[in-house]
């Protein structure tokens, strides 16, 4: 009588450690785990369970996402149908999310492949197995999200005592193991130095940044999991990051609040606010003017084929003209020599493309005679509706345009670099008036409309206004100004009124006391009329 033909398991050993502790050493933890499992594989040897000799690790990767190549390895092997069975030390070292391991359990019943965990006894095959491991898994997600708490927990409070808890240290510090802690690197801090004097002079972080560039100066260079990071050329975005950083006056920053941080400061405070506030000021007036902007035809949709980067609708003012224009956004970032596109005039532009899509696209709405009756709003919903993308190559002078609804690519040989449109200002200003006073002749004729006629309360003239309530109540506070500061800002012509922002009012409005507006008032017109002085002082310091 024969014996039963026994059929062979190819075992495939999974290990997994979430940290690098250890790596170095001669029997590691996944050693250890993958001894425990041949262990357990040779015992089932009567059953035909084989271990396969190819290695699935993962050294230093965490359980809570599917991102580990030794993972990716085994699934890719399990598709390939070369392994029956998969093998753990425990449940939390294939998955530490309830929802990944689920995922992952469906793919090795699609492909008859079984799990096994020889730390905790159960069978995948059956419906009480499969409870089993849900129960357990819940429990490893549940441990997963203490640690992680835990672990936050521990850098806030560290975050609070002003202790530096890791990534890369900052441009002008290095990382000392011994004391832990971040001390000065002397020839970076005096780059540091630099960089804030430098703005101070620019007012601009582009044209900063293309004179540190041109002065050969670079960012910090790290070592990050054994490669070299960092040594980039400045562009507005590292030196936002650079020149708003707490750290730089001995500061550590959690969530919103500071901290005394143990490092030492490079910079002074005077020299650091000063910064601030021409950065605030900067990005004020940025936000107001995009506000207004309301977007050209094509944005969104155009793009610079040279740099992969989106082609950003803007305009500006000079004499009785609006400039209208798009402008790659890496110009914006690094400068006008970062691309051959730099800007294409608007109208110019849109109206080349309109043309080049009358002649691929049938759509009525792009006839002359409809298009012309759609305001500016529903023309870009229409261009947007039709065209996916729009390319255009300034070195190669070609645009390319996808529509939503043809697969084709349709190329036109056309330079947009040739030949400016420009569209007349509205409504040219003859006299700018400040800002302030406009508000606060605004907050005087409210103040009088409810005086009038009682009947009448903020939320009714605030639906008049179009604005809302909280706005018009921000705006009347003015009325609560010094007398005398009000009669300066409403007759005076001083030119300093047009500098002065509304945020600044409401510093001065803290106070109530009418001698100490008038001081704060006094010191911050003196601030205007200083700022050049002071900023000639800083750079020679």
């Amino acid at each position: 009588m024969s014996k039963t033909e026994i059929k062979q398991v190819r075992c495939a050993i999974y290990t997994r450690k979430s940290t690098n502790e250890g790596v170095n050493e001669d029997f590691t933890s996944l050693d250890s785990q993958r001894e425990s499992a041949e262990n357990y594989i040779a015992s089932q040897k009567n059953q035909g369970w084989i271990a396969l000799a190819e290695s699935y690790n993962d050294y230093g990767f965490t359980g809570a996402n599917m991102e580990r190549p030794g993972l990716e390895k085994l699934l890719k092997d399990i598709k390939d149908g070369r392994i029956d069975c998969v093998v753990v030390y425990k449940v939390d070292r294939l998955s530490r999310s309830l929802l990944d391991f689920t995922s992952l359990l469906n793919m090795f019943e699609q492909h008859n492949v079984t799990f096994v965990s020889i730390t905790q006894h159960f069978n995948t095959n059956s419906s009480m197995g499969r409870l089993t491991l849900n129960i357990l898994l819940s429990f490893a997600q549940f441990e997963r999200e203490i640690i992680s708490e835990r672990t936050r927990d521990k850098i806030a409070g560290a975050r609070k005592r002003g202790k530096f808890t890791g990534g890369n240290p900052a441009l002008g510090y290095d990382y000392d193991f011994k004391s832990k802690k971040l001390t000065i690197n002397t020839k970076e801090a005096s780059l540091i130095i630099k960089i804030f004097k430098l703005y101070i002079k620019e007012r601009s972080l582009l044209s900063t940044a293309n004179k540190l560039n041109e002065q050969g100066y670079q960012t910090k260079i790290h070592v990050r999991k054994g490669k070299i990071a960092g040594g980039v050329p400045f562009n507005k975005l590292n030196l936002d990051y650079i020149l708003r950083n707490v750290l730089y006056i001995g500061k550590v920053k959690y969530k919103d609040e500071l901290f005394e941080g143990e490092q030492d400061p490079i910079i002074s405070d005077d020299l650091f606010n000063t910064v601030q506030e021409a950065l605030n000021e900067r990005r004020t007036v940025q936000r107001k003017k995009w506000a207004k902007t309301g977007g050209g035809l094509l944005s969104k949709i155009f793009r610079c084929e040279h740099c992969n980067a989106a082609m950003v609708y803007n305009y500006s003012y000079k004499k009785n003209y609006k400039y209208r224009y798009y402008m790659c956004h890496r110009v914006t970032k690094s400068g006008f020599d970062s691309c051959p596109t730099k800007t294409i005039a608007a109208q110019n532009c849109e109206n080349t493309i309109l043309d080049c899509l009358q002649k691929i696209c049938d759509d009525q709405r792009l006839k002359l005679e409809e298009w012309t009756a759609y305001t500016d709003e529903q023309k870009r919903e229409i261009m947007r509706s039709i065209v996916q993308v729009v390319y255009y190559d300034a070195v190669d002078p070609t645009i390319k345009i996808k529509l939503i609804k043809d697969p084709q690519t349709y190329q036109f040989k056309i330079n947009l670099k040739q030949g400016r449109v420009y569209r007349p200002r509205e409504e040219e200003k003859t006299n700018k008036q400040p800002h302030i006073r406009l508000l606060l002749l605004l907050a005087h004729q409210v103040q009088t409309m409810i005086k009038e006629d009682p009947t009448k309360d903020l939320k009714t003239i605030a639906s008049w206004l179009n604005m809302n309530y909280s706005r018009i109540c921000d705006i009347i506070t003015l009325t609560l100004l010094s007398p005398a500061i009000q009669e300066e800002i409403i007759c005076s012509d001083d030119e300093r009124l047009l500098k002065v922002p509304e945020y600044k009012m409401r510093t001065i409005l803290r106070e109530l006391h009418w001698g100490k507006q008038l001081e704060k008032w006094h010191a911050l017109l003196h601030k205007y009329s200083a700022v050049r002085a002071s900023d000639s002082a800083l750079l020679t310091s």
